[in-house]
């Protein structure tokens, strides 16, 4: 057959980078950027150029497989393996109740636009409370607290009309979805934004991709971000620098906040902060005095131990500064996939939102309870391990990695390990898929239709993008949704979605299945589908700006404010030196990073990704190593108080002295000294999930880690 192009875009990571992919003889045979699309103009990072491997690779598993008594997998056929599955899960269901079976769906989850959705409904047919996805594991504070505060139904400044952009802990240039700016080519919009007078401001622990362009760095303390964001707050009222007219007209709890953040003036901020006086006040006026833009944060400050009070500052920094659309301006994110962007966009604060607390189901272990419609991650293995009414007998892991990315390594691989029924969907013999009793193979991203819903929320026009199946799906792999659907008509229970209940006679299609999730939303994905079929360049995105929704004006009658003064905010400062989780003898703060040739768990399988990365390089001051006697290169032991793990000494000028940043998610349980360089060392391992926890989302210590280093 001939050779094809067809477009597509990239489900590596949450970009969704618009592609090219050349086929030939069913196969994909290479990718590249679509220069043609205007969003992205042939953008396409390492990750997503190794989307030929990620299809191709030798041992990728295009056959499902099951565990023996001796600890062996044998293959079975997926169409046997769900039935299975199904038929056991019936009757544990029968025997234990509902909450007995729980679903997590981790980052690739994310890439298949049914999953989340389809898991969801899954669960709600069982009648079980336990769905997890993995935003509980990095970021619950942003996306489950911050509303309790209020939300703004215009939303936020957009990007691309911001004056300055606060950056705390994130890194857009590398990690695409960490928030503030559009996905589409990180690198060329920063720039582009620098150049029409944009001013950045970067708090970061290491000098970043940003930290290096910032007109502001500032390397605060791991952990400290909240006396930063307070010591800016400090001048801004001391300085009355805030929207005065925006304050009075929709904000409360303001004089609360101020009495909070009075004691941190930049002196005894910056010192705890440890970053210098005057930068920390030049940031704040920087900030202050712009006519747009926004403070974002990205994963780093929420593991590092106090994510819903930084939250909490960076939503207050956001309101004083009034960073909202007002009246006929275009909202700054479309969304016209998510089921929330047909809602009113309106100049005014939104009804209150509850996410969490009374009402909202309960899990067994340490009074947590469900964030928005999702439990916590950090009490699963509990959950598994806990005896008693509503243990979770059953684990369907969908797209994620938990042995490496959950913290306490060795309790989730003991969970693991002892889970009654634990189902893996996997394409490689992952950490995670080494516990399994099976293993589901599914089907991969230029095999299946897919829309760009995940992206939606950083791409600032009415962007859709509906891509058809590039290629067959090869051997006897399936779409992830579809196993769904087939374990629940193996255990006799219906699906119901935001649209309605799906039929359980026959296995619907993706476009069907995808309406029905995105009921609500600007626009349908049949019609996008339909769309995209009928153009010229067949499959590439479109923008509807048709659709692009206008901030219409306040209603009069509207009474809904903006509170800084809810929950345990703002008097959860005063206790934020007790809070601090320095310990003796461990005076190093380990952080996590992001890095160019991984996504979390994603990518450590390809060729190219392993021999730009082979190990989890932990990255040092060069004048701590000195003192400490280590040379570039070299294995050391680090320890927590936890445990230690091992990983190769890197001199790195750009991080803060007394810091070591290194991956998150990478090796497994087994990793150790003797194979450091191949497989790398975890972090997880080196924290517990039952200590220093955040008091609403659960959230462990996952960044700033305290540890000592040695070598090894």
């Amino acid at each position: 057959m001939a050779a094809q192009t067809k477009r597509s875009f990239c489900r590596f990571c949450h970009a969704s980078c618009a592609m090219l992919v050349d086929v030939e003889d069913d196969k994909v045979v290479a990718v590249r950027g679509d220069k043609e699309d205007h969003l992205f103009t042939g953008y396409t990072c390492i990750k997503g150029r190794q989307l030929t491997d990620m299809h191709n690779l030798p041992d990728r598993m295009i056959t499902s497989k099951i565990r023996q008594p001796d600890g062996t997998f044998k293959d079975i056929a997926t169409a046997d393996a769900l039935a299975l599955a199904g038929a056991q899960m019936k009757k544990m269901v029968a025997e234990h109740g509902p909450h007995s079976i729980a679903v997590y769906c981790g980052t690739n989850a994310f890439q298949n636009s049914a999953v989340l959705g389809t898991s969801y409904a899954f669960a709600q047919g069982i009648g079980s409370r336990n769905w997890y996805t993995s935003v509980t594991v990095d970021q619950p504070a942003k996306v489950f607290t911050t509303a309790r505060y209020g939300m703004w139904m215009g939303g936020g400044n957009a990007f691309t009309e911001s004056d300055v952009a606060m950056f705390v802990g994130n890194n857009p240039i590398v990690s695409h979805y960490s928030g503030g700016m559009p996905t589409s080519s990180p690198s060329r919009g920063l720039r582009d934004a620098k150049d029409r007078g944009l001013k950045v401001i970067v708090a970061d622990p290491r000098v970043s991709d940003m930290g290096r362009l910032a007109d502001v760095y500032l390397p605060v303390k791991p952990g400290e971000d909240p006396a930063l964001l307070a010591g800016m707050l400090n001048v801004i009222f001391a300085e009355k620098l805030y929207d005065q007219n925006f304050v009075a007209a929709h904000v409360d709890g303001v004089a609360e906040l101020e009495a909070a953040v009075k004691p941190m003036t930049p002196e005894v901020a910056a010192q705890r902060a440890g970053v210098d006086k005057d930068e920390l006040i030049r940031a704040a006026r920087m900030f202050a005095g712009a006519n747009k833009g926004r403070v974002v944060t990205g994963t780093g400050p929420e593991m590092a131990g106090n994510g819903t009070l930084t939250e909490y500052l960076v939503a207050s920094l956001n309101i004083l500064c009034a960073r909202f659309n007002q009246e006929g301006e275009k909202v700054s994110a479309p969304m016209v996939f998510n089921p929330l962007s047909g809602a009113p966009k309106m100049a005014q604060v939104a009804p209150p939102t509850p996410m969490f607390g009374e009402g909202f189901p309960k899990s067994r272990i340490r009074g947590l309870g469900h964030l928005g419609k999702e439990m916590p991650c950090n009490v699963l293995a509990d959950e598994i391990l806990t005896p008693g009414e509503g243990q979770v007998k059953a684990l369907i892991s969908i797209g994620g990695n938990p042995e490496i990315a959950f913290p306490d390594q060795q309790k989730v691989r003991r969970a693991l390990d002892e889970c009654e029924l634990f189902i893996q969907i996997d394409p490689w013999m992952s950490a995670s898929a080494k516990r399994a009793d099976i293993i589901l193979a599914p089907s991969m991203c230029l095999e299946r239709e897919d829309i760009n819903n995940v992206s939606d929320a950083f791409t600032e026009e009415a962007y859709a993008h509906y891509t058809e199946a590039m290629v067959p799906a090869p051997g006897d792999t399936m779409d992830e949704y579809e196993m769904l659907w087939w374990l629940a008509k193996h255990m006799g229970i219906e699906m119901n979605y935001p649209g309605g209940p799906v039929s359980m006679e026959e296995c619907p299609d993706k476009a069907t299945v995808l309406d029905l999730i995105t009921e609500g939303s600007l626009l349908k994905p049949s019609k996008a589908k339909a769309d995209a079929a009928a153009l010229d360049r067949k499959g590439a995105a479109i923008t509807y700006d048709e659709l692009h929704p206008v901030v219409g004006p306040a209603d009069p009658d509207s009474e809904n404010r903006f509170d800084l003064n809810a929950g345990a905010m703002p008097s959860e400062l005063f206790d934020y030196a007790a809070n601090d989780p320095a310990k003796d003898g461990f005076d190093f703060r380990l952080i996590s990073r992001r890095s160019k040739h991984r996504y979390n768990s994603n990518g450590h399988p390809f060729p190219k990704l392993v021999e730009k990365m082979p190990t989890n390089p932990a990255f040092i001051n060069p004048d701590d190593m000195a003192k400490a006697g280590i040379s570039d290169g070299a294995i050391i032991e680090i320890t927590s108080p936890t445990a230690s793990i091992f990983g190769m000494a890197k001199a790195d000028e750009k991080v803060r002295p007394g810091v070591i940043s290194m991956s998150h998610a990478f090796g497994d349980s087994e990793a150790g000294k003797d194979d450091v360089m191949t497989k790398g060392g975890s972090t997880n391992r080196l924290i517990v999930d039952d200590d220093h926890l955040d008091p609403i989302t659960g959230q462990a210590i996952q960044s700033a880690i305290p540890v000592r280093v040695s070598a090894a």
